[in-house]
């Protein structure tokens, strides 16, 4: 059993910074990719940003010079550093993970996402 738990969203000024974090946890044999998907009322979830194991960054073009994604292996945890916040940014922030686990000699992979944490962006 693995999971993943946000933490960090809350409620700031356009123009703010937050950072929101994540953590995996449970019977871990190793991360890939780790990611960051937001959905705001009455839209699709879409990528925000996802970072590999060895470091490399992809961020999606509304995001692209305002946040920061990055990770640490050793603590199964990856950041999302958010600045200049518009009110546009204002949604549900979930954190995804590609987990492996090791069962006897089988390495299973999964899919995994956090239950979410709301970030709004407003004066």
């Amino acid at each position: 059993q693995v999971h993943v738990v946000e933490s960090g969203g809350g409620l700031v000024q356009p123009g703010g910074s937050l950072s929101l974090s994540c953590t995996a946890s449970g019977s871990i044999f190793s991360i890939s990719d780790m990611g960051w998907y937001r959905q705001a009322p009455g839209k699709e979830r879409e990528l925000v940003a996802d970072i590999t194991s060895g470091g490399i960054t992809n961020y999606a073009d509304p995001v692209k010079g305002r946040f920061t994604i990055s990770r640490d292996n050793a603590k199964n945890t990856v950041y999302l550093q958010m600045n200049t916040l518009k009110p546009e940014d204002t949604a549900v922030y979930y954190c995804n993970a590609v987990i492996k686990t090791l069962t006897g000699d089988i390495i299973h992979e999964m899919d995994v996402w956090g239950e979410g944490t709301l970030v709004t962006v407003s004066s």
